[in-house]
């Protein structure tokens, strides 16, 4: 189930609004007070710094199974390749611990999905999700990840057809969000950054105006310029 090339081809180019790097380096959420110098050396606004204390101050939020869960879903949803870590390598997890206390709406759907994903798992195999084989594991997602699918009909017109099996509306809703909040979490991390081999303004060096195009122009650099304003880097 390998979703990292497409979820890279829906990020890349595009920005992941109101969701802050910073939350995803933040400390586990055992240890709520750990963040507090997370704004040291940052230029951030007191109203910044005010409102990330808050939320760290709040404490725990997920119970230890339902962080168990999510580590395995977001592992599920951004595995290890040989490219770069998984999401749980990137700990989403504290991510996603962060922005449903920094976003209170978030939380009945997400509590809501964990809770559907363990009765769907205890109705198919008697036993919770993340207690559950990875086969078992990827054959509940599997129902519930893909909604539905675009192709073509003879005339070239594009058709959708829905893939979901009744009953599963919760949990396609569920893990849509939580897709969502993994691929957020992970593409905005360090390890996500290099995955995309995103490497921002980076500086460089200008070696002048090449030869040919002074010639075309009538023009040359004198010796002063050439010891004082032009280094050339005959490696580049």
């Amino acid at each position: 189930m390998d979703r990292r090339k497409s979820i890279k081809a829906l990020l890349v180019g595009s920005a992941s609004a109101g969701l802050v790097i910073e939350a995803c380096k933040t400390p586990t959420a055992k240890d709520p007070q750990a963040g507090a110098d997370a704004f040291a050396g940052l230029d951030r606004m007191k109203e910044e710094k005010a409102a990330y204390d808050k939320v760290m101050a709040e404490g725990v939020f997920f119970t230890e199974h339902q962080m168990k869960t999510i580590i395995v879903l977001e592992d599920i949803i951004i595995p290890k390749d040989a490219v770069s870590g998984s999401a749980s390598d990137a700990k989403v997890h504290d991510f996603i611990e962060f922005i449903v206390k920094d976003k209170p709406e978030l939380q009945t759907p997400i509590l809501g999905g964990l809770r559907w994903l363990d009765m769907e798992s205890f109705k198919r195999f008697n036993i919770s999700f993340v207690d559950a084989s990875h086969e078992q594991q990827i054959q509940i997602v599997d129902d519930i990840a893909y909604p539905e699918i675009e192709f073509q009909d003879e005339k070239g017109a594009i058709v959708k057809k829905g893939r979901v099996k009744p009953g599963l509306e919760p949990g396609v809703a569920f893990f849509s969000k939580m897709r969502d909040l993994v691929a957020s979490g992970f593409y905005t991390s360090e390890i996500g950054v290099k995955d995309v081999g995103y490497k921002g303004n980076v500086p460089n060096q200008w070696n002048g105006v090449p030869d040919d195009v002074l010639k075309q122009y009538g023009l040359a650099y004198t010796d002063k310029e050439l010891k004082e304003c032009v280094s050339f880097d005959v490696a580049k």
